[in-house]
């Protein structure tokens, strides 16, 4: 079957879902700071949840363009899907059919704060996927071939996200490749690594303004598009 969208097509609704995020996230921050909470402002944005669901809805359209019905695939709330070193991980896009689990989508972002959350995220991302794998192996999904497995991570395109980091000082040198790297260079790397290492199928690294809400690509590797047809040419070749 063939991807049912152009890089046009694809590109717009990938712009809606980078619109939506900015706007749900001052919408939150401007709630808290209305009702006094006191996360207001960068904090009071994250904590508000929802600004990702634009791109589970289209996660969600894309598998049901492949050949999955509404009712197997799960997006609307977080879905609880076996483990291996904890009993449940919550997963923002689930699909199934028959009990069985055909594939699974995390989303993240970032926005400020890149210093503090890089590692955070970074082994957050990879311990996922450990508890996912193993569990895979020890057949709780209720299949015996691999599930495919996606992640997708939205960053703030800004001065401090694009400027090279320093490393700490270190009797043990860090690998080459990270010198004067910027935290966007990280995170294409971090993406990039996910899938050379089979930790998931695949990955998208998308980078917005948080002012205009344009959005990018993150690397040619870890586009949109190619996330999306490899989601897309895995179910429908299941449907």
């Amino acid at each position: 079957m063939t991807f049912p969208y152009t890089d046009v097509q694809l590109h717009k609704k990938i712009a809606k879902a980078a619109a939506f995020y900015w706007k749900t996230r001052q919408r939150q921050a401007v709630s808290q700071k209305e009702r006094g909470v006191t996360d207001a402002g960068i904090r009071g944005q994250v904590t508000g949840g929802r600004h990702l669901d634009c791109f589970a809805s289209l996660v969600r359209e894309i598998c049901i363009k492949a050949g999955f019905k509404k009712s197997e695939v799960f997006f609307d709330r977080a879905v609880p899907v076996p483990g291996y070193y904890r009993p449940q991980k919550n997963w923002d896009v689930v699909v199934m059919r028959d009990c069985k689990l055909i594939a699974a989508v995390e989303l993240k972002s970032q926005s400020g704060s890149f210093g503090n959350n890089f590692n955070n995220r970074t082994e957050e991302v990879l311990g996922v996927a450990r508890d996912f794998w193993v569990a895979y192996r020890e057949r709780v999904f209720g299949v015996t071939e691999a599930p495919w497995l996606g992640y997708l991570f939205f960053l703030e395109d800004s001065p401090s996200s694009g400027r090279a980091v320093a490393l700490a000082d270190s009797p043990l040198p860090p690998l080459s490749v990270f010198q004067g790297t910027s935290y966007l260079q990280r995170y294409e790397m971090l993406c990039e690594r996910l899938m050379l290492e089979r930790d998931y199928t695949a990955t998208a690294l998308l980078v917005s303004d948080s002012k205009t809400a344009s959005v990018r690509d993150g690397g040619e590797t870890v586009g949109a598009m190619n996330f999306f047809k490899s989601l897309y040419s895995y179910l429908s070749a299941r449907s």
